[in-house]
């Protein structure tokens, strides 16, 4: 039997299941990524996170996580990373205590781990009043 090292034990203890992810049609995802990628900003490296508050699968290769109510991220996976589309939940790995990064970390699903490509954080409040003054706006 394979030994675990307690690095790896400590990768899985940290490892964040986000309950809310849920698979949608590729046009929504796309819509979806469309809209997030039109508020974020420079690639960052890393993120503070403790926990998970929200995940939204929008793509073959990204995800959005909200580690807090008002703060969001958009991650992009290296392909090949196979029905990321389609996962009913991920998760995330945590090299670094309560950081999530592009050097080290990964995205987990189904059994899968697909490496963290590039990490943008999401202007999410301005998204949210956007997209208030446009349902006010009845357009």
């Amino acid at each position: 039997m394979k030994s675990i090292g307690t690095k790896s034990i400590a990768v899985l203890a940290l490892a964040i299941v986000a309950s809310g992810a849920l698979a949608d049609t590729k046009q929504h995802q796309a819509e979806e990524l469309a809209r997030f990628r039109s508020y974020v900003g420079a690639p960052v490296d890393e993120f503070r996170l403790v926990n998970i508050f929200q995940t939204q699968i929008v793509g073959d290769t990204d995800v959005v996580v909200w580690p807090t109510v008002n703060t969001a991220y958009l991650l992009t996976v290296d392909k090949p990373c196979s029905n990321l589309s389609f996962a009913h939940g991920v998760a995330l790995t945590q090299e670094q205590s309560m950081k999530v990064g592009k050097a080290f970390d990964f995205v987990t699903f189904d059994h899968q781990r697909c490496r963290i490509a590039e990490i943008r954080p999401v202007d999410y409040k301005a998204m949210l009043k956007a997209g208030k003054e446009t349902h006010a706006s009845g357009t």
